[in-house]
């Protein structure tokens, strides 16, 4: 049997742009999305804690070191700039894996620089 479990993810980041314009998804700063270990294209779930709304993507990776986190295409209406989001990757585990499975959390400040990264036992 495997199980969805939370792999990683970046919590309290500020949504910086939104651009209606782009195909969809969300641009992470390459940082981040490392820090995450999250790759480009990979699906991710994003809770807006403005509005207690939520939506699942993909990302695309954006400038390191930039603090991007930009809302692209219909979910650029869902979150306006400043929002707080977290953003959520999962992984598909066996049984086994998943009771060691230990998530990383990358927190972030207002400008979306790694304050810390830990492993979180669940």
């Amino acid at each position: 049997m495997q199980r969805v479990m939370m792999k990683s993810k970046i919590h309290q980041a500020t949504v910086t742009e939104a651009n209606l314009q782009y195909e969809g998804s969300i641009t992470i700063d390459q940082e981040l999305l490392r820090a995450a270990d999250i790759l480009p294209g990979e699906q991710v779930h994003v809770v807006n804690l403005n509005n207690g709304s939520r939506i699942e993507t993909y990302t695309v990776e954006g400038p390191a070191g930039s603090g991007t986190i930009c809302m692209n295409g219909a979910a650029a209406r869902w979150a306006q700039v400043g929002d707080t989001i977290i953003i959520l990757s999962y992984a598909f585990l066996e049984e086994e894996q998943a009771r060691r499975n230990k998530p990383k959390v990358v927190f972030v400040d207002r400008s979306n620089r790694i304050r810390e990264t830990v492993a979180v036992d669940q």
